[in-house]
């Protein structure tokens, strides 16, 4: 799933490319990737760029007449950036946004299409795609250590909490907990202060620095190969491969589709969490579905 530093850079491309365009046409190739009626798509289309934003993990394209296009990628959703009226692709494409200047196709790689547009008339209303989690730059101490005491959870599930944390997924969560030296399933009010802080730290580190990257990998273009697995992370994805730091192997714990990646020896104390038990005892503090991202 497309996370805080990928929807960052997406966004910024876009303001690059498009941004102060027209929106001619919305062209969608399943329907019910549309998952609005009101306002009609005919309403947006003709309506000039005056901006982007982010919420969460959605991108929001504002539009003159307090007018807005909301797009959540979910896991498999993606953007591509093409030449004026360029077709839909047959199998994967969902929908294309055609600008003056270009077509922004948008893609799904999974079968199980869960990516949506969202069609919003005013502010009153696109606050209702706000989950309320604070935002990792902008976040004090106070407020993140608010945040994190919230709720009673593990670490990992806190992290990923969209009603907690803005735009954290499980990739950028496991790198975090991994750089702070925490451990992903202790329960987030038995955190003591000072890895409270190292957490605090470590969020807006690790999210910058991906950030840098990203930008600087898409360059003047547009993002094309946004994954969850980067060869640069240190744990997220690295099962079995040397800790970075350490040299010990990764380590992960498996429940359903989630996966937690940690190094046991940097955040454990070098205990090995017992996959299967923990993968039992942690089931209902995984998100329930995609749509808690």
């Amino acid at each position: 799933m497309p996370e805080l530093p990928d929807v960052v850079v997406y966004l910024e491309r876009l303001e690059a490319l498009v941004g102060g365009a027209t929106l001619e046409r919305i062209r969608l190739a399943s329907p019910w990737v549309l998952r609005t009626f009101d306002p009609p798509i005919s309403a947006v289309e003709g309506k000039r760029v005056t901006g982007f934003r982010r919420i969460g993990k959605r991108l929001v394209f504002e539009l003159e007449d307090d007018l807005f296009v909301v797009v959540h990628l979910m896991v498999a959703g993606r953007l591509r950036m093409r030449e004026p009226g360029t077709a839909i692709p047959k199998r994967r494409g969902l929908a294309a946004f055609d600008f003056n200047t270009a077509t922004l196709l948008l893609t799904e790689e999974g079968t199980k299409k869960r990516a949506s547009i969202h069609l919003v008339r005013g502010e009153e209303r696109l606050a209702d795609h706000d989950r309320g989690g604070v935002e990792p730059f902008d976040a004090s101490l106070e407020d993140f250590t608010d945040a994190l005491r919230r709720e009673r959870h593990t670490l990992k599930r806190s992290l990923t909490d969209a009603k907690l944390f803005s735009g954290i997924g499980g990739a950028y969560a496991d790198e975090i907990m991994h750089r702070a030296k925490v451990s992903p399933v202790v329960r987030t009010d038995r955190l003591a202060d000072d890895e409270i802080a190292r957490l605090h730290a470590a969020s807006r580190e690790v999210l910058g620095e991906w950030v840098d990257r990203l930008r600087i990998e898409a360059g003047e273009g547009f993002p094309e190969k946004v994954t969850a697995f980067r060869d640069e992370m240190a744990v997220h994805g690295k099962f079995g491969q040397p800790c970075p730091v350490c040299g010990k192997p990764v380590q992960r714990i498996v429940y359903a589709s989630n996966e937690t990646n940690y190094c046991a020896e940097c955040q454990t104390g070098g205990r090995i969490l017992a996959d299967r038990a923990l993968s039992r005892l942690l089931r209902e503090d995984f998100p329930r579905t995609l749509e808690e991202e």
